[in-house]
């Protein structure tokens, strides 16, 4: 039984404490002249409301936000702590939804992170070629996909491609890129990874080399990037994006050398999940959802330490065969750091509030340890330090 239920009641003394140390913590993030912390220091001041909301990120609508837009209600209330961002909403089929021009990024990002306490992951998909929202449509510059790159296999093109779209999320005020794509690009007929161009190439050594290069070009601009779709999308057939994706029969451990040759070199702030099935690992749950592949293969065989991130828990793979309830707590317990809800498949308003609402109560009835939700909240905190202070 979990320990949660007897907790003290935090009083409001200890609740203005916990207020100052977060607010002496961050408040030097615009001129970098703060030491840098451990996130050890804030760990056991947080309350509950707060860790469990760093655990959520969502999408929003605006090109600009508003004291009572409902994105600044959550990060002001503690609720989320990352959003993420997108050029086209998928919903309504329109072109107008975060992303407009370079000044107009970077004055949403400018006032996201002013309403927040402790400072945001801002995050978009930035890969290249196809999967890129930051379109020269909109004034920014144009970006060859990891595919062009992987069959130049040049790395002064891959690092210069590399610089120019870390120079440009690091003026608009983007801290996280969810890229680079480490699949391999086993099924060239893939339909959410090879035909969109989305794959270095079939051979790790390949993919390592310029993975390897856009993440070192990402951190000099202090950026964290998140590889994916661990344990690996490149052999599907399918679209997770629309259902279920199978795949045992496809699949091999090769898929992981990527993931592993790039935590053993110590680049891999975040690992993003695939939403596939994948019996050779876990013969019931998908990736997201599977302990055996997240905390005993991940953390454990692999020895990765850092934010394991779900793909779009909207996504029908998920949503379509699992309750929000279920499908929140098997992540958790499966090791998720961060859930991620894009809102840009379905459109939930208040999707932030169910979400720590459920979380909350599953600690609170001993479901969830919430010696789970620190560690979480430890390694969140760990990439937000070095963002943050440098």
């Amino acid at each position: 039984m979990s320990q949660t239920k007897n907790r003290p009641v935090v009083s409001i003394a200890a609740r203005f404490l916990t207020a100052a140390i977060m607010l002496f913590i961050f408040s030097h993030v615009a001129g970098g002249s703060s030491p840098a912390i451990k996130s050890e220091a804030v760990t056991g001041s947080a309350d509950l409301t707060t860790k469990i909301g760093q655990m959520i990120m969502v999408g929003f609508r605006g090109l600009s936000v508003t004291a009572d837009s409902p994105v600044i209600r959550d990060i002001r209330d503690n609720r989320i702590g990352g959003v993420i961002l997108f050029d086209y909403d998928v919903p309504t089929h329109s072109p107008r939804r975060n992303i407009a021009s370079s000044g107009q990024v970077k004055h949403l990002t400018e006032s996201l992170q002013a309403a927040a306490a402790i400072p945001l992951f801002i995050a978009v998909d930035q890969e290249g070629g196809r999967v890129c929202r930051l379109k020269a449509s909109h004034g920014f510059p144009p970006t060859p996909s990891q595919a062009e790159l992987g069959r130049q296999n040049d790395p002064t093109v891959t690092r210069r491609t590399a610089s120019v779209t870390a120079d440009t999320l690091a003026a608009a005020g983007i801290t996280v890129n969810f890229a680079p794509v480490v699949d391999l690009n086993v099924n060239p007929d893939n339909p959410v990874i090879g035909k969109l161009a989305r794959s270095f190439s079939a051979d790790p050594d390949i993919v390592v080399r310029h993975a390897a290069i856009m993440i070192d070009a990402f951190h000099s601009r202090n950026l964290a990037t998140a590889v994916k779709h661990f344990p690996g999308h490149g052999s599907s057939t399918a679209d997770s994006h629309e259902g279920f994706v199978d795949v045992t029969r496809t699949w091999t451990r090769r898929e992981l050398v990527p993931f592993a040759r790039l935590i053993d070199s110590n680049r891999c702030d975040m690992v993003m999940t695939a939403h596939v099935v994948n019996r050779n690992l876990d013969r019931r749950y998908p990736a997201t959802l599977s302990r055996a592949t997240l905390t005993t293969l991940l953390r454990g065989e692999m020895g990765f330490s850092g934010v394991i991130i779900s793909d779009d828990m909207q996504m029908k793979a998920i949503r379509s065969h699992y309750e929000l309830a279920d499908a929140v707590k098997r992540a958790v317990d499966a090791g998720i750091d961060i859930l991620l809800f894009a809102n840009n498949t379905i459109f939930d308003e208040v999707i932030a509030t169910r979400v720590v609402s459920l979380i909350t109560a599953m600690v609170n009835a001993g479901d969830i340890a919430e010696e789970r939700i620190d560690a979480s909240y430890r390694r969140i905190m760990n990439v937000k330090t070095r963002l943050y202070h440098p």
